[in-house]
């Protein structure tokens, strides 16, 4: 799952990203309002954590923003203020929750997973496809109750795959959505955690889970069962 932070202290914002990421979120960092934009923008995150007070564009702006240009991904609002008016203007910027400095590391994450389980918009808050079901929020599959046991980058791309299936998923789109931005490595990387995830998640005798489309990607079939 995609995280984008949006925050300006320098040492919150680097705890935070390493308790994501060791969490196995993917994070990716914006400083200020108008990098928090485009990156809202470009990385289409699954849920956005996103301080208040920000320089170049507040938090409610860029909410608003988002919200106007038809962008629904769940937005968790951070901020120093607790009074009820600044809540009420984070929500009705568009946040979906709120969270007011200082907080534990444990709550902000019962916050996050909180808002997949709702399954706001039209993400639901278990997929289920080819007999796998996946919690994002408890962060497993399953296969008839038994855990599959998948590693936290396996769990993201077979994540982006279940979510989209019946479409086909180039590699440089796993690559964008599983993999943060510092990342420098190539499409082999995508290719060997599919051919693990095939072995754990096959079953001997059917058809792949996953199926290679040659020359354009990945794909889960609608009707795979």
């Amino acid at each position: 799952m995609r995280v984008l932070l949006v925050e300006d202290g320098r040492d919150m914002a680097e705890s935070l990203a390493w308790g994501l990421k060791a969490e196995g979120y993917v994070v990716d960092v914006a400083d200020n309002g108008v990098d928090g934009l485009w990156k809202a923008r470009e990385t289409s995150p699954d849920v956005i954590i996103l301080d208040v007070m920000l320089p170049g564009m507040n938090g409610y702006r860029v909410c608003r923003t988002l919200r106007e240009q038809g962008l629904w991904m769940p937005i968790l609002m951070l901020t120093a203020m607790d009074e009820d008016l600044d809540h009420a203007e984070g929500l009705d910027s568009g946040a979906d929750d709120y969270l007011a400095k200082p907080f534990s590391y444990p709550v902000l994450l019962a916050h996050l997973r909180s808002l997949t389980r709702r399954g706001l918009g039209t993400r639901p808050a278990v997929i289920s496809a080819a007999g796998l079901v996946l919690d994002p929020a408890g962060r497993t599959v399953t296969r008839d109750g038994q855990d599959l046991g998948l590693t936290t980058r396996e769990l993201s791309v077979l994540e982006h795959l279940m979510r989209r299936k019946g479409r086909v998923v180039s590699k440089s789109e796993l690559l964008d959505h599983c993999w943060d931005v510092n990342f420098d490595g190539g499409p082999s990387v995508v290719e060997v955690h599919v051919h693990r995830l095939r072995r754990k998640i096959g079953t001997p005798g059917r058809p792949p889970v996953i199926e290679t489309i040659r020359g354009e990607g990945y794909l889960i079939r609608e009707d795979m069962l």
